[in-house]
């Protein structure tokens, strides 16, 4: 009889040491990019303990067999110890996988001269471009409606129709650039404004949202480009790059007119500030949810968020839909 119990216990303690061997799921965490090789050494010494815990429990089972009337609230109480033990342990062995290293994000690197270049490159990508998009303005910067739905016309190199309407297709306004001449167009106020861009900063409240519109859209079409008469310094903020863009004032002397800060995982212009000659920030823009457009190979901001820096208000706007590099007729342009 003592053989028979001595055979049924290895038996057992077999059985319980098979049911806990490593599966291939948990050897593939062990060696994987994340190792999670000290939380496995922790939980093997913790199921260690929870084996010898079951041989135990396996003995008393069997050994209680004969005696189950005498003591057979000892059996439960042992397997219910050890089901508690390896609960404990797998529950650690997932805890680890929360506190797994992450991946290192990867920086680009790139010189003045590349993002000069990158930004040529992003201009002549777009020949021409639809969209709709919707605006929310905020602190008055616009004195027609809070709210505008807008559709944007381009053609390159500069040449762009802004439109807007109320919410029941109602025309708020119409604003028309072509080489160094504008036309806004107010129908609810039955006014027309023209002049040089040059000239929109002299003409009150009305003119300058406008202004700071056109600045906007050009993260959208990629205008911001470095002209011929600047030069730029580069700067480098953790994870984002600063471009100082440089030009002369109309004293001849130069200053700081742009900053753009590029974001170093993807290059693409995240922020933007405008600044006067005096040093004076006078908008800033920032670009955000990039997407792709056209075929795919074109990654443009879909949000835009424009802070006017004489305290007048805040402009969201939120493209719906672009259209690149489809024909785009004059009427469409309305020209000058």
């Amino acid at each position: 009889m003592w053989f028979w119990h001595s055979r049924m216990l290895k038996k057992s303690a077999s059985i319980v040491l098979v049911s806990f061997r490593p599966s291939t799921y948990l050897r593939w965490y062990a060696s994987g990019p994340h190792s999670l090789r000290p939380c496995w050494t922790d939980f093997l010494s913790i199921l260690q303990g929870s084996v010898l815990l079951f041989k135990v429990g396996a003995a008393e089972a069997h050994l209680t067999v004969r005696f189950a009337v005498m003591d057979g609230g000892k059996v439960r109480r042992s397997f219910a110890s050890a089901t508690i033990m390896a609960l404990l342990a797998l529950t650690f062995l997932s805890g680890c996988a929360l506190f797994a290293p992450r991946e290192e994000v990867r920086l680009k690197q790139a010189t003045a001269e590349e993002l000069t270049v990158l930004l040529s490159q992003r201009e002549a990508a777009i020949q021409t471009m639809k969209g709709l998009f919707s605006a929310k303005v905020h602190g008055g910067i616009i004195p027609i409606a809070s709210r505008v739905e807008g559709a944007l016309y381009y053609r390159r190199p500069n040449a762009m129709r802004l439109r807007g309407f109320t919410a029941i297709g109602s025309e708020l306004f119409e604003f028309v650039q072509v080489e160094d001449q504008f036309r806004l167009r107010l129908p609810t106020m039955g006014r027309v404004l023209s002049g040089s861009p040059s000239d929109m900063g002299e003409m009150g409240k009305l003119a300058r949202p406008f202004q700071l519109s056109v600045w906007a859209m050009g993260g959208v079409l990629g205008t911001g480009i470095i002209a011929k008469n600047e030069t730029v310094v580069l700067k480098e903020e953790g994870d984002r790059y600063r471009l100082d863009v440089f030009g002369p004032s109309t004293s001849g002397a130069q200053f700081v007119r742009r900053r753009l800060w590029f974001e170093r995982q993807t290059l693409h212009v995240v922020l933007e500030d405008r600044l006067t000659e005096s040093g004076a920030v006078e908008a800033t823009i920032q670009y955000e949810d990039f997407r792709a457009i056209g075929d795919g190979r074109f990654m443009r901001p879909f949000k835009i968020v424009l802070e006017d820096g004489k305290g007048q208000g805040r402009v969201q706007v939120t493209f719906h839909e672009m259209i690149p590099n489809q024909p785009v007729s004059a009427t469409d342009l309305a020209q000058l």
